[in-house]
């Protein structure tokens, strides 16, 4: 609709030269100044209701639907002898809404102030003209030809007005409107301000050139409203839009900060733009607002379809939800009247604006005595105060209360405090006075000389919008053009209406983009009132928050928001809600039973204290003691036959080197550290080498001693030279290499082990090189393989001097103990390692001990009469085996 009557325009105006207009006197508008002969003419068009004063009232009262209210006043306020009028005009297009007639108050408000003040247009008076506009496209570009031309016969690019020319049009608050208008007052450069919201497409100076933009931009309201959330931890949140050229924006903007602060859409609803005229019925989207787990809703744009919805949604559901509005939308004059109020409680961000001083006062006193031609105030008095009509124009009001003012309308309709619109519109106003002003002294500084009238043209007007800078009535610092604005902050509005009727927006916090970062919210919490159905802070989540000790596990195919609570692995922790991952304990601390702290762990050893420490303490030492027992049976039967033989001297020694073997574990109980940890693997390396080369030389002893009957020379030196003996030290000389590579190359070292057991730290003896620690076991089985097979082959010499078959115990009992500590060795951590190890040389050393020194004790102690040497003697005779000589 709107590019065909752009269309229509187009081509009346080529056609204007075949037509006449002699009738009606018009001119070609490019011809038309703002002034003739020093009188200045500046017109307005407000859009305020769209029904004929005949629905209401009686035949009397008709009048058309574009309502003229006439301020034409030239006068000389100032004394001036010369004065001239100026008229501004504006439309506004909506339809009438007190919020709407509000617009027109800080209209005219600004206008008389203006007209006071003696600094900017002191020759000059300005006046008005309000029109009202249907919004729909027909109507829009039908009031817009009628504002050209000045009649209500369209006649393109021709005016058939008053002898000046309008100065500037005020456009608000639809976008829409605004483009309509614009695109056509662009073809003629006439400058054009809208109060509505900042629009990035009226921005484009391509398409509008003439047009400027009173509001602020909304830069950071996406990240305003997200950073509200997250002060409130809502992170489950709906989102509902209006589906205009805005909306992706819009969407992609929030998104975009949502998703950098871990908020989650619960559902976005986009609403067509023109829903109250459109098929789109309200239940096709209403479940999804109303059953959603979302208790916090975004509005980001409200109008009148979304509005309805809303209402709609308030009357029929008793799910309320918190509401996070823009200021555009003025609930406290727009919401019907319910017993409990669906937007109580209600977070509106509104950007914020100086306190305008005398507008309460100028609304008290605007009354229809004083501005009777102002026919919406006569109808607001007839309808509210009882007041009735008197005569046919429709202008004297009989029988009014006499205290009547706006002031007493019911129910708070009419918002005493000036709104952030009727702001814009205020400012938009002083924007065009200053520019007026401005263009008006520089004028007089180039024609200063000149006596005739000077025309000027609405197109001079744009070089001093775009510059213009002042300060308006509340010495507030204002800037038109857009791109020299700072950044818009935002006060943060609570709704209170409870009880129903009280309808107050109070001031409970900011929002400041330019702010540090953390700093740009303020908020006092304390002040806000929630909804009736939240009597605490409400809650907005997909799922309940993860308490410390848990982690987040998100759920398949579901937004972030939506997770289920896993517990933290073993000896991880999470200190904080709501985490994605658990955080490992260090090595030196461990977690606590409810995962959420990290405690330092116990440091603990095989030590003498613990239980098994001491069990093995007093088993090492008692050994250690029958051993010396032993020996010192030995020492004292050393005359005896059973003592004497297998060589005497290689029993001493290994009596004594069991001793030592005994004492050996001594050095892995209590705190180790370095010497003691080397001590450890040296001393049982070589006391075990030195056992085992001795049953070594016993079982060679042994062997050669039953074969000296048999004399050969070579044996009987060995028997008388004792070489045998040799195997010890020779033996001992070859571990002393391997264990001297050993702690050359890589030496045992104290270790630590965090994780074997709970809540403790181990501290224990690294073996260094497993390569060499085995190598030194391999060497102790061989010799005690070379002892098993030197016993295995003397098996069947006489019993009483023969150790063979005890030697073959005790080696098996030996290789038994190894062999079964390595798998148990590597298969266990911590301090039953120690233990372990401990263990297998106790066992080993008590084989050693039991199976060769034991049953010969048996025989010196209790039975004394087999060990002479008769009875050997004897028993070697009764075998026949053998003659033992001399």
């Amino acid at each position: 609709m709107m590019f065909s009557w752009i269309f229509l325009f187009l081509l009346l105006q080529a056609l204007v030269p075949f037509y006449s207009y002699d009738a009606f006197q018009c001119d070609s508008k490019a011809q038309r100044p703002l002034h003739s002969d020093g009188n200045v003419t500046i017109a307005a068009l407000f859009s305020l209701v769209n029904y004929y004063c005949m629905d209401i009232y009686d035949s009397r009262c008709e009048e058309e639907k574009a309502i003229h209210i006439q301020m034409n006043r030239p006068r000389d306020i100032r004394g001036l002898s010369n004065s001239s009028t100026m008229y501004l005009l504006a439309i506004f297009l909506s339809r009438f809404k007190l919020r709407s007639y509000q617009f027109t108050l800080a209209f005219i408000f600004a206008i008389e102030e203006i007209n006071r003040n003696t600094h900017i247009l002191p020759n000059t008076s300005l006046g008005f003209e309000l029109y009202n506009v249907i919004n729909n496209h027909l109507d829009i570009m039908r009031e817009t030809l009628l504002f050209l031309i000045g009649m209500r016969i369209n006649i393109p690019n021709y005016t058939c007005r008053r002898e000046n020319k309008p100065a500037a049009l005020l456009t608000g608050t639809s976008w829409e409107t605004s483009i309509q208008i614009g695109r056509l007052l662009n073809l003629y450069k006439y400058p054009q301000i809208t109060f509505g919201r900042f629009d990035t497409i009226l921005s484009d100076r391509g398409q509008f050139s003439s047009l400027y933009q009173t509001a602020p931009r909304d830069t950071f309201l996406s990240h305003g409203i997200v950073i509200l959330m997250v002060h409130f931890s809502w992170t489950w949140v709906g989102l509902v839009l209006i589906d205009d050229h805005n909306a992706a924006e819009i969407l992609s903007n929030l998104r975009g900060e949502m998703d950098r602060n871990r908020v989650c859409i619960a559902f976005v609803e986009m609403i067509p733009f023109n829903w109250m005229n459109s098929d789109f019925k309200s239940r096709t989207m209403h479940p999804q607002i109303l059953k959603s787990s979302a208790n916090v809703v975004i509005i980001y744009d409200v109008t009148k379809s979304l509005y309805a919805i809303i209402i709609y949604i308030s009357i029929h559901s008793s799910a309320w939800k918190v509401w996070i509005i823009k200021s555009q939308w003025d609930v406290t004059t727009d919401v019907p009247y319910f017993i409990f109020d669906p937007f109580h409680g209600s977070l509106i961000f509104a950007h914020p604006h100086a306190e305008i001083p005398d507008f309460r006062k100028f609304i008290q006193t605007y009354k229809p005595s004083k501005y009777p031609g102002d026919h919406i105030l006569a109808l607001l008095w007839n309808t509210y105060f009882n007041c009735s009509f008197s005569g046919p124009d429709c202008k004297i009001l009989v029988n009014c209360l006499p205290n009547a003012s706006l002031e007493m309308l019911p129910g708070n309709a009419l918002e005493m405090d000036m709104s952030e619109e009727s702001y814009n519109v205020y400012n938009s106003v002083y924007a065009l006075a200053h520019s007026l002003h401005e263009m008006t002294v520089k004028q007089v500084e180039i024609h200063h000389h000149s006596n005739g009238a000077v025309n000027t043209y609405p197109w001079e007007l744009h070089p001093y919008l775009k510059n213009i800078h002042f300060k308006n009535g509340a010495e507030k610092l204002m800037v038109l053009d857009s791109q020299r604005r700072l950044d818009a902050e935002y006060d943060i509005l609570n709704l209170w209406n409870f009880p129903d009727g009280l309808r107050q927006k109070i001031k409970v916090g900011t929002f400041s983009p330019n702010a540090p970062q953390g700093q740009e919210l303020f908020l006092s919490d304390h002040m806000i009132q929630w909804g009736i159905r939240f009597p605490e802070l409400p809650r907005s989540v997909c799922s309940e928050s993860c308490v410390p000790g848990f982690r987040k596990s998100p759920q398949e195919g579901k937004a972030a928001c939506c997770y289920d609570c896993t517990r933290c692995p073993d000896n991880e922790i999470s200190n904080e809600t709501d985490v994605d991952h658990c955080v490992r304990c260090p090595e030196s601390q461990y977690a606590n039973t409810e995962q959420n702290e990290c405690l330092q762990k116990a440091v603990t050893f095989l030590s003498y204290e613990d239980p098994l420490g001491l069990t093995l303490t007093y088993l090492a030492l008692g050994f250690s003691a029958l051993t010396t027992g032993v020996l010192g049976v030995f020492i004292k039967y050393h005359h005896t036959p059973i003592v004497k033989a297998n060589n005497q001297t290689l029993s001493y020694i290994l009596l004594i080197t069991l001793i030592f073997c005994f004492l050996c574990p001594l050095l892995f109980i209590g705190h180790p550290n370095t010497a003691t940890c080397i001590l450890q693997q040296y001393t049982f390396a070589v006391l075990f080498t030195v056992a085992h080369s001795t049953v070594l030389a016993k079982t060679v002893t042994v062997v050669l001693a039953f074969k000296v009957t048999f004399p050969r020379r070579m044996i009987r030196w060995i028997m008388i030279s004792r070489s045998t003996n040799l195997i010890i030290p020779v033996c001992t000389l070859i571990q002393l290499v391997l264990c001297g590579i050993w702690v050359s190359t890589s030496p045992p070292f104290i270790d630590s082990d965090a994780y074997t057991e709970h809540g403790h730290i181990i501290i224990l003896c690294n073996k260094g090189s497993t390569i060499a620690f085995h190598s030194v076991l391999a060497y102790l089985c061989s010799m005690a393989l070379g002892s098993y097979t030197m016993a295995y082959l003397s098996r069947n010499l006489p019993d009483t001097f023969n150790e063979a078959k005890f030697i073959s115990f005790s080696m098996l009992v030996f290789f038994s103990v190894w062999v079964t500590f390595l798998p148990v060795y590597h298969s266990t951590k911590g301090k039953i390692t120690v233990v372990m190890e401990v263990f297998s040389i106790l066992t080993s050393s008590a084989g050693l001990l039991g199976c060769i020194f034991i049953p010969k004790c048996h025989i010196i102690l209790f039975k004394p009469h087999r060990n002479v040497l008769h009875h050997v003697r004897n028993k070697g005779h009764f075998k026949g085996k053998v003659n033992f000589t001399a």
